[in-house]
């Protein structure tokens, strides 16, 4: 399973990336928001802080078709590396198609049921992005629409990849990686989360400490 870092802050970008733990960076509105900086500004540090092979998660603002596309062709046009996030409504899956149809990368966010799923896969989405962990704020079982939506597309044939988002904990990640996830979007904490392990701590001090009996 890929893993993705849902953050805009160059500092997690650059440490996920470097540590070798991502593969791509998702964003949203409100995780811009938190940057206090332009728009093309953010994504054009992420842009140069990764490499070629990370792909860049930028969603459109318009909620007319007309306007998702208009935005979708221009946030697309500053890098091959773009992904274009439309919601999963009926004008977002109207520009999912012909965004999709120009070989314009598409993801179809804020998926909460099944349903959204198969249409995001129908009309060419490269990518569908279930939401875990808001799922779970309001007594829902998120893994659960993740596994759903895993059976159906394995069912189909359908090669539309899922991001599971709202990824809280590594409990999460464990969990969609044995379903066959195809990618797992989280903010920094929870990658900093997954690497750590007191008894790997302890590890290295006691080698640390061994080695320091070695003659010199």
């Amino acid at each position: 399973m890929k893993i993705f870092l849902d953050s805009a802050n160059i500092n997690d970008v650059t440490n996920a990336y470097n540590m070798g733990a991502i593969t791509g960076v998702t964003t949203n509105p409100t995780i811009i928001s938190r940057e206090n900086k332009k728009f093309d500004d953010v994504l054009a540090e992420i842009l140069a802080a990764t490499g070629p092979e990370i792909l860049v998660f930028a969603e459109v603002l318009a909620l007319d078709a007309e306007g998702m596309i208009k935005e979708g062709r221009a946030i697309a046009a500053k890098s091959s590396n773009i992904v274009v996030k439309v919601p999963a409504l009926a004008e977002g899956l109207k520009a999912a198609k012909v965004l999709s149809s120009e070989g314009i990368k598409v993801c179809v966010t804020v998926c909460y049921s099944p349903t959204q799923a198969i249409l995001a896969a129908n009309a060419g989405a490269t990518f569908v992005a279930p939401f875990v962990g808001r799922l779970d704020d309001i007594g829902e079982n998120g893994l659960n629409l993740v596994q759903d939506i895993r059976d159906i597309f394995d069912a189909q044939g359908i090669e539309t990849q899922i991001i599971a988002a709202s990824v809280r904990h590594p409990i999460h990640v464990i969990e969609l990686a044995k379903m066959g996830c195809d990618i797992a979007t989280m903010p920094f904490k929870v990658i900093q989360q997954m690497i750590a392990n007191p008894n790997t701590d302890r590890a290295v001090a006691g080698f640390l400490k061994d080695w320091e009996k070695v003659p010199k």
